[in-house]
């Protein structure tokens, strides 16, 4: 459909909804001047910035709240699609350090490290829906001491449900754009503002792929309520997620430049699937004699690369180039019930407990492995089962000039993991779905139950002097991961464990004047080891775990920073400059491609040095306009040469990559952000700027994608304070440009099929509407 055509029928869609009061008003309510929309964290001893409602819901209507935070310094978010939420895609670094080495939670509730496989929690986009929350806050360093992780060395990424208001009412949102992309979401709210009160809602979105065939569409539903006991809050949080979606393929720079920027799997095309399959099993690996399995002529052979025997249609080479299809497919329920009471006059009682019940496969059509009944290519799977339960609480008391706080952290985590074959009917028919989870597998390859153990807990100081505040703390946890092999294969079964029990933190702020301050500090960070076997200590196999199991030290990391922050009624802005030394860097070296599921070998290789500046402004210029911009300049380079652990017969050990001084992969040294809107309380627009420079996808630098500027706008209009219009475009100058790099891991050199392409230009509009 042509962006114009879906414009206009968006825009003449009715849909009945209300403007939810939140704790940052929503679009539909929201003054032009009445909030901030981004705090620098003032009176924080770090880095630290929040991104209000505001800023989330003037995105498209389901955007991954990450997709709004990469407007602040340091934050390099990345995504194949326009919303930010193809798990398979999605990636953020802050101050260099990859999403694994970064903190996430939801309300407190810990999220694990977000990744595609996540073995310790879900994404947030499974979690909450975008127009139910409330704020993020993003702590560029190692975050707070009473944050619920155990992987933040590099920063913590914190988001917050929206608080009830008590004010009966409704609202509804109705999307639709590019792709076909339809979502609807409506929210009843409940209560009375002095007593119990809550909300309900649901969303659904799909949206056809942007190349290619398929589909990528999630049902959520969130349900929250507070109940007021005397002095005391109880508060409830419950949410389901049920999110399928088909995969775009990797890519490398080579296809990219042979095959064009539109390449993707062949779905629904079955055939050519079985053309490619059969030549890697019929020619590659048995004759390697040539010849199509298909006599009639129906593939053009014209380009077919015959040098070494291999014959593909096309510029295509490999078996690899495209495949039938892929999909990612998870359910998730996520419960909570907290308390906060005061203990007498200078003392709060705050304590949660979770539950997450996660199931999920991620599904390859692999040419690698023939199904029983002869087709050349089977599903492999990688199936997940999780089930998470936790409790988390802290005492916060005021004694004089000083804040104490103590806190801890536990959590059980049993997680199962299998990876499974499954057959397709025949040559002709692939008699399934990636869209529904497979049944009767025919082979497992391995089989695994991993149980982790968490307890952590923190002691912090916040000591008022006056003009000068000084926090003093430290945390500490004890992290045991076991795993017990159902089919072993070649992975490893048995027990290791983190443990750091002294975490040290430190800072200061000094208020110069009632607009400026000061802030510094220190912070150290210790990360704990993954529980699965495709990533962490497991994924090797069992020889080399027993080699490393009572050797191996967690990664760990040293930040310092130093900045200022100014904040008058027109312009609030921060300028920071840090150094992190980070020791102990895990490597698992891949073997073979990634769809082949190979064992890796994980070492410590040696360390990490990130010396940064990031600054940022907010600027009012009246008459509702405004102004941002951010800029970061990251020098993160590798500190060691890697080599390998098996010893030569002279001693030394074999060079594996000399990468010492090199720029750490998916580290882009600059990043600017620059914004123009405008907002009188009927009529709004935004237009923003999002520029990253090169970033390497090599260890030895000698493979990279070039830097890109992104624009990105928004425009709206409100009838009244209930019902508005809303239309947004993603890369509105329909750049080319590689999105995610590192889907499928980084290599020491050369170019690799770890690419994805980014989302062209899109268009979307939204009819909002309550009462």
């Amino acid at each position: 459909m042509r962006p114009a055509t879906a414009l206009l029928l968006a825009s003449t869609m009715l849909a009945a909804t209300p403007a939810f009061a939140q704790t940052a008003a929503p679009a539909a309510e929201a003054a032009p001047d009445d909030a901030t929309i981004i705090v620098f964290g003032r009176g924080e001893t770090r880095q630290v910035q929040e991104i209000s409602a505001r800023e989330i819901i003037v995105l498209t209507p389901g955007t991954n709240p990450l997709k709004a935070i990469e407007k602040l310094p340091s934050v390099n978010f990345q995504s194949a699609d326009p919303f930010g939420n193809y798990e398979w895609s999605q990636r953020v670094t802050i101050r260099s350090f990859n999403q694994n080495q970064l903190g996430f939670n939801f309300d407190g509730i810990p999220l694990g490290d977000m990744s595609y496989g996540n073995h310790n929690g879900l994404h947030i986009t499974r979690a909450i829906s975008s127009e139910n929350i409330g704020n993020v806050r993003v702590s560029q360093g190692a975050g707070s001491l009473g944050t619920q992780a155990t992987g933040n060395l590099g920063g913590t990424v914190e988001t917050f449900s929206a608080e009830p208001t008590g004010e009966l009412g409704a609202q509804g949102n109705l999307t639709y754009g590019s792709n076909d992309t339809i979502r609807a979401f409506a929210r009843l709210n409940l209560g009375s503002t002095d007593g119990v009160r809550g909300y309900v809602s649901y969303g659904y979105g799909s949206t056809d792929k942007y190349k290619g065939q398929g589909t990528q569409d999630q049902h959520m539903g969130n349900a929250k309520v507070i109940i007021p006991v005397g002095d005391a809050k109880i508060d409830g949080w419950l949410s389901y997620s049920d999110r399928r979606e088909q995969d775009y393929q990797d890519m490398s720079m080579g296809m990219i430049n042979r095959l064009g920027w539109d390449w993707d799997n062949t779905y629904p095309d079955y055939a050519r699937a079985i053309d490619y399959a059969s030549r890697l099993n019929d020619v590659d690996l048995i004759s390697n004699s040539g010849g199509s399995p298909f006599p009639d002529g129906r593939f053009d052979y014209s380009g077919a690369n015959v040098a070494t025997g291999q014959t593909y249609p096309g510029n295509v080479t490999s078996a690899d180039d495209a495949y039938y299809d892929a999909a990612g497919l998870r359910k998730d329920w996520l419960g909570a019930i907290g308390l906060t009471t005061p203990l007498g006059d200078s003392a709060t009682f705050k304590i949660k407990g979770y539950y997450h019940n996660n199931s999920g496969m991620g599904l390859w059509a692999t040419p690698y492995t023939r199904s029983p009944n002869g087709v050349p290519m089977s599903v492999r799977t990688t199936e997940y089962d999780m089930d998470r339960i936790g409790a988390f609480g802290s005492v916060d008391y005021t004694l004089g000039i000083q804040n104490l706080s103590v806190g801890a952290w536990y959590e059980n985590n049993k997680f199962h993991q299998a990876r499974r074959f499954y057959a397709f009917a025949s040559r002709t028919e692939p008699g399934l779905s990636f869209r529904d989870y497979p049944k009767n597998p025919f082979a497992t390859q391995w089989e695994f139950d991993f149980t982790t153990d968490t307890f952590q807990y923190h002691v912090q100081d916040k000591i008022d002097l006056g003009m000068v505040t000084i926090n003093l703390g430290w945390k500490g946890f004890s992290v045991t991961n076991k795993a017990e092999a159902v089919v072993q294969a070649t992975f490893p079964q048995g027990k290791i464990k983190a443990q750091d029990w002294f975490q040290p933190t430190a800072g200061f702020v000094v208020e110069v004047s009632p607009e400026a301050e000061v802030y510094g500090g220190f912070s150290q960070s210790t990360r704990a080891f993954a529980s699965a076997t495709t990533a962490g200590p497991f994924s090797t196999n069992q020889a080399g775990f027993n080699a490393i199991r009572d050797d191996l030290k967690p990664e760990s990391s040293d930040t310092y920073e130093l900045g200022l922050r100014y904040n008058t009624p027109m312009f609030n802005g921060t300028l920071g400059a840090y150094l992190v030394n980070f020791r102990n860097r895990l490597l698992a070296v891949q073997v073979g491609s990634p769809i082949q599921g190979l064992a890796s070998a994980l070492q410590n290789v040696g360390g990490v040095r990130a010396i940064g500046v990031e600054a940022a402004g907010d600027l009012k210029l009246g008459g509702g306009f405004g102004l941002y911009a951010s800029y970061s300049y990251t020098d993160a380079t590798y500190r060691d040469d890697v080599f390998s652990s098996v010893v030569n017969p002279d001693g030394t050990f074999p060079l594996v990559a000399a990468i010492k001084g090199k720029t750490v992969v998916d580290s882009p040294k600059h990043m600017a952000r620059g914004e123009f809107n405008y907002d009188d309380g009927q009529r709004f627009f935004r237009v923003g700027l999002n520029y990253m420079s090169r970033r390497y996808y090599s260890y030895t630098n000698d493979a990279s994608v070039p830097g890109r500027l992104i624009v990105d706008a928004s425009l709206g209009y409100r009838f009244t304070d209930k019902v508005e219009v809303q239309l947004n475009a993603t890369n509105l100058f329909d750049k080319r440009y590689v999105g995610t790099i590192g889907s499928g891991g980084f290599g020491n050199s050369g170019d690799a099929q770890t690419l994805l392409v980014g989302a062209p230009q899109q268009f979307f509009a939204t009819l909002k509407a309550g009462f």
